[in-house]
């Protein structure tokens, strides 16, 4: 790919700037370790541990400079820069839940205004200042306001309810609108201990809170929940987290008084419910007879976002997107390219 100089800043300045925004988010930066303590003091979900994992998948999956640049190729991406304000809300279930669009409208070229969630506001507002810091040119292109005005186009997400309000507020403008999305695993029965561990990862990472945090699994006849039930061990720690805790003994105290069966390892609950939304502490189970009629079902549920399994998103592969696994399947950069 070849770049070209531009009076504004041009693709090469662009993804030069996220190469530095790349070494800093894995840096060891005072100010940045003082930034992700007070994002953790912010909100008791933001665990350290959480907060690495979510900066490890951004730089191994967003901003390495090979899937940026097959990224840009595949738009055909040039020096032209965006002419509109593309007006962003972002949720804030889990650390810097909305890069994805941030990185698509910034790379594209066009501004973005940008409404954080209360609960996700200090991270990338930070990450937004060092690179105005860097190039100052970025100062009228990144800009974080309260209310939502004036845009052009608008990215928003967030649960059901707040998604009809959106069509409401931003129906006469070109937009993209998110709903509520969970995802999902089948199982046959036949997994390695390894894979059992990595699913474990998949349903807990994030407090399970993420829209690609498995909510729901699928197994078959006279499955043998034990070897799964141990695999949840490597996050039986959750139990000394206040916030998992209060959840936990919650559905535990309703699991009881409605008299429903249930097994767990002491801090994760497995109760047969045909729900794909689970509550936080909870994974929901249902079995299957026929498992690629189940995938078929799942792969036409609106409400999925992301299916693991030996035949769908491998095993510990679902916190880990890449720039092309758009949220809901619909492409964000197609449609900023399109206004």
């Amino acid at each position: 790919m070849q770049f070209t100089n531009n009076n504004f800043m041009n693709l090469q300045n662009r993804v030069d700037l996220l190469q530095k925004l790349n070494a800093y988010i894995t840096g060891d930066d005072d100010n940045w370790k003082i930034v992700k303590s007070r994002a953790t003091a912010q909100n008791a979900w933001f665990t350290p541990e959480f907060i690495e994992l979510s900066l490890h998948n951004i730089s191994s999956f967003f901003l390495d400079m090979k899937h940026i640049m097959l990224w840009a190729d595949h738009y055909h991406l040039d020096d032209n820069i965006g002419g509109k304000n593309v007006g962003i809300v972002m949720a804030g279930n889990i650390p810097l839940v909305g890069f994805h669009d941030f990185l698509c409208v910034f790379l594209s070229g066009h501004k973005q205004t940008i409404k954080l969630s209360s609960k996700d506001d200090v991270l990338l507002k930070h990450l937004a200042e060092k690179m105005i810091e860097w190039d100052e040119r970025c100062r009228d292109r990144i800009v974080f306001a309260d209310m939502l005005k004036g845009c052009d186009a608008y990215i928003a997400t967030g649960s059901n309810n707040s998604a009809r309000y959106f069509e409401q507020y931003f129906s006469r403008y070109p937009n993209i609108i998110r709903r509520n999305r969970t995802s999902a695993a089948i199982l046959t029965g036949n997994e390695t201990a390894d894979e059992l561990e990595k699913l474990a990862d998949d349903i807990h990472q994030y407090f399970g809170l993420g829209c690609r945090n498995v909510t729901k699994i699928l197994v078959p006849q006279n499955y043998d929940f034990v070897p799964l039930l141990n695999a949840f061990n490597k996050y039986k720690y959750f139990e000394e987290h206040h916030k998992f805790k209060n959840n936990y003994d919650y559905q535990l105290s309703l699991a009881l008084l409605n008299n429903k069966f249930y097994m767990t390892n002491g801090s994760t609950l497995l109760i047969e419910n045909e729900g794909l939304f689970s509550p936080i502490s909870q994974l929901h189970y249902s079995f299957y007879t026929d498992g690629a009629a189940a995938m078929e079902q799942l792969k036409a549920n609106a409400d999925v976002q992301c299916i693991v399994g030996n035949m769908a998103t491998p095993f510990g592969k679902a916190q880990q997107p890449g720039l092309f696994d758009y949220a809901d399947g619909v492409d964000t950069m197609a449609f900023l390219l399109s206004l």
